[in-house]
């Protein structure tokens, strides 16, 4: 009888090495190396896996059906926005999200609009704590049934029996084949249990999602190529004490990856938000310096944020702090430089604290200008205007250049009541509704946003 092996295996790219070392020598991943037992049932179970398929046959692009691959509405408005139009049958998403974020809640209510047999695999929970959560959610029905099992032939035999339209496997990095020679949660474990449960699915034509766990840096637990096995890779996002909840597709084969799903988590379980703006501006106070608002878009969905900032004079005794939420900290760092060469802004001598409200993350460039107004605004101790709404892309030389869908912005923005603009000089015409100043550089900016002195003759503003 053969005997296992020990390997070192690459957390990042699954690649084994007889030794350890500091670095994967395969995808370059620092740190990444595990020690693994490996032995010859990992072949044996994902050859007899891929023994279950027939041989493929060639066929003309043109006699392909197309509508195998239509989406089936999920009942989730928010849900099926991300997933462009909905699950596709035979597809498997995998879904990630940090302890306690509403993973479970999402998928529970799913499966409680689901019209068709589903099945909810619970390798975490007990049968009884799903049970009390969907009491709580009001998704106990005759046709979702429960399973609490972490063996992958087990689940596999009552896929079998009851034929469900829906999979859920919570979570992926718990279930095990006792088939493999490693440890549940292990990256033999994970790789193996993900590639036969894919495989179920696609000879299935079923739908499944995949839960997983993620690291405590934010990214998916497990190796890379769990990633490149599913087909959708959902991200579920938010404060634990904050309400609001997001949802993104980092990985989509079936329709686009920019769109944002929005959530509040309530008492009666997950409630899509059809008018996120409102959301994220309902406890703004007006009047307060170190505060602008800026219209984004995620995906095709206009967005108005309050981005915040405060400043404090710095005492010497190291370098000043700057500390940032929701926005890239080294983007922050660019724009104080700029603040600081172009504007003749003293950020070197404050303390820099900001922060995007609502625990929304932004990376798009039209923050930028919104950023720079609210750190001078809190530097000057003056408030912007109530009204206004900026957005526009900094360069190093401190020229603005305009963003994409800027029509759509101040729609959105004329929709909310503001009357003021401040855009880039190249910025397309402005929609009816709002008053619109065009600037060429970020001092014309802040002119124009009444931070610093009067606003120059070359300056002009069109309705």
């Amino acid at each position: 009888m053969a005997k296992t092996r020990l390997v070192h295996r690459c957390t990042e790219c699954g690649a084994t090495h007889p030794k350890w070392g500091g670095r994967c020598p395969a995808c370059g991943a620092w740190n990444s190396l595990v020690e693994e037992f490996e032995g010859p049932a990992e072949v044996t179970t994902l050859a007899a896996g891929m023994a279950l398929f027939p041989a493929g046959i060639a066929t003309p692009i043109g006699d392909v059906d197309a509508n195998t691959a239509r989406p089936r509405f999920t009942g989730i408005s928010e849900l099926d926005r991300v997933l462009g139009g909905g699950f596709v049958p035979g597809s498997v998403t995998l879904l990630g999200g940090e302890p306690g974020i509403g993973k479970s809640t999402l998928l529970l209510q799913l499966l409680a609009g689901w019209i068709g047999r589903t099945l909810y695999v619970s390798a975490e929970e007990s049968a009884q704590q799903v049970r009390l959560r969907a009491e709580r959610l009001d998704a106990v029905r005759p046709d979702l049934w429960l399973l609490a099992e972490t063996s992958v032939p087990n689940i596999i035999a009552t896929i079998d029996e009851l034929k469900p339209q829906v999979v859920i496997i919570d979570s992926i990095q718990t279930v095990a084949d006792p088939d493999l020679a490693s440890a549940p949660g292990s990256v033999v474990q994970v790789r193996g249990c993900a590639h036969r449960l894919v495989q179920e699915a696609k000879r299935r034509d079923i739908t499944m999602v995949l839960v997983g766990h993620v690291t405590k840096e934010g990214g998916l637990a497990g190796p890379r190529v769990l990633e490149h096995l599913v087909d959708t890779v959902l991200s579920f996002e938010g404060e634990r004490h904050h309400a609001l909840r997001l949802l993104r597709a980092s990985k989509h084969r079936f329709g686009p990856t920019n769109e944002l799903g929005l959530f509040e988590m309530a008492e009666a379980g997950l409630i899509p938000v059809p008018d996120p703006s409102q959301l994220f501006l309902a406890d703004r106070r007006t009047g307060v310096p170190g505060s602008a608002v800026v219209p984004t878009i995620e995906g095709q969905r206009p967005l108005l944020v309050e981005v915040q900032a405060l400043t404090n004079a710095f005492n010497g005794g190291g370098p000043p702090r700057r500390s940032v939420q929701g926005i890239d900290s080294n983007r922050l760092a660019m724009l104080l430089a700029v603040l600081e060469r172009r504007a003749r802004m003293p950020t070197a001598q404050h303390e820099v604290y900001a922060s995007v409200v609502g625990g929304v993350k932004l990376s798009e460039p039209g923050v930028d200008l919104a950023l720079c107004l609210a750190i001078v605004s809190a530097m000057m101790n003056r408030p912007l205007a109530a009204d206004l709404v900026v957005c526009g892309e900094i360069g190093l030389a401190g020229e603005l250049r305009q963003v994409s869908q800027t029509q759509r912005r101040l729609s959105e923005a004329a929709r909310l009541g503001f009357a003021h603009a401040i855009v880039p000089a190249s910025a397309p015409a402005a929609p009816a509704g709002i008053k619109v100043s065009r600037v060429s550089t970020l001092p014309e900016a802040l002119r124009a946003a009444g931070l610093i002195g009067e606003m120059p003759t070359g300056l002009h503003a069109v309705t």
